[in-house]
């Protein structure tokens, strides 16, 4: 007995064709992987400085602090 495959194996074979042929790291072969990659860890980078430096500006000068 053997079960049937996921995916006719067609389309299997034109997708390592595609993987195949692309040029760029393994990490950003995808359609999305750029917005996984590269969109969101810049985010969270940029997100976290200006969070710093806020608290950093807030505790040089006073700013928000309890009585």
């Amino acid at each position: 007995m053997s079960e049937p495959p996921f995916r006719p194996r067609e389309k299997l074979m034109e997708k390592q064709k595609y993987f195949q042929s692309i040029g760029k790291p393994t990490y950003l072969k995808g359609p999305f992987d750029k917005v996984t990659s590269v969109a969101i860890p810049l985010a969270l980078a940029t997100t976290s400085l200006f969070l710093i430096a806020r608290g950093i500006y807030n505790l040089a000068n006073g700013i928000g602090k309890k009585e």
